[in-house]
């Protein structure tokens, strides 16, 4: 198995998480599951995963709808601080289309989203999002002033070929934002396979700062500051995300839990690069 990143030939086992073999890269640290045969992302990204039905997803993100929207406005700051305001905006993995809620106040956003029901909601509102992006789509909407992927390039099954896509459909000097865990933080190092992210097949590819950059500067992204901010996160989520730990995930999907707090572990990144 070649690495996605630095091309080693040779990767360390790690863990083997609900019969997942997860590796590394002994070379640039990159972590990978390795996917059974056959494996269907569709089978995870659905209704359910939204709504308390899978022990990885969220207990009722439609009730988090507030605290996720206060969190994608600093996300759009950070966007201005750097300076992009407006302008054509992609994002993949759009979930229910919060974060596009937002940004069209700015922008002229489009969206992309594997889950047919979260679509169907987007399209009820009115948002440009679709379920499947071909050519065609990218070719009537580029070029792209930004591209937003916020906790999504881990799930990915070839992040490396969506970069090259999204590269040829993003202007020259336009905006990458991607937030996604830190394999090399000392979260993940010390919890090892407990790590909160460390959830396979969910998450498929752990990226360390490194071989996240490598990554972006080989599909023509060069890496203009890499953060590991606060975040603001519904309770809810927080308390279903233990419940994998402690039990009781069946009676966290029967109740609702408002409110969210800010919280760092400094084991997730936000990384702004800029197109070639």
């Amino acid at each position: 198995m070649t690495c996605l990143v630095c091309g080693a030939a040779a990767a360390v086992p790690l863990y083997r998480i609900r019969d997942v073999p997860v590796v590394r890269c002994p070379t640039c640290g990159l972590g990978r599951a390795l996917s059974p045969p056959g494996f269907d992302p569709a089978y995870i990204y659905n209704e359910s995963y939204f709504a308390g039905g899978q022990a990885d997803g969220y207990a009722n993100y439609l009730d988090s709808r507030d605290v996720l929207v206060a969190e994608f406005r600093r996300v759009l700051r950070d966007l201005a601080a750097a300076g992009v305001r407006d302008g054509r905006l992609l994002e993949i993995g759009c979930a229910y289309g919060f974060f596009l809620d937002e940004a069209s106040a700015s922008f002229q956003v489009s969206g992309v989203e594997l889950a047919p029901e979260a679509v169907a909601a987007c399209r009820r509102r009115g948002l440009d999002v679709v379920r499947e992006a071909d050519d065609t789509f990218y070719r009537s909407r580029a070029p792209f002033d930004v591209v937003v992927m916020l906790d999504v390039i881990e799930h990915l099954e070839a992040p490396d070929e969506v970069l090259r896509i999204v590269h040829s459909h993003t202007r020259a000097g336009g905006l990458m934002v991607i937030t996604t865990g830190d394999f090399g933080s000392l979260a993940a190092r010390l919890l090892g396979r407990r790590w909160r992210l460390m959830t396979p097949p969910q998450h498929l590819w752990f990226f360390t700062e490194r071989s996240l950059e490598r990554l972006l500067e080989q599909r023509g992204f060069r890496v203009l500051r890499t953060t590991r901010p606060w975040k603001l996160v519904p309770l809810h989520l927080i308390a279903y995300q233990l419940s994998r730990y402690l039990g009781g995930q069946n009676w966290l999907r029967r109740v609702h839990i408002p409110g969210g707090v800010p919280i760092n572990l400094f084991d997730a990144m936000r990384v702004i690069a800029v197109r070639n």
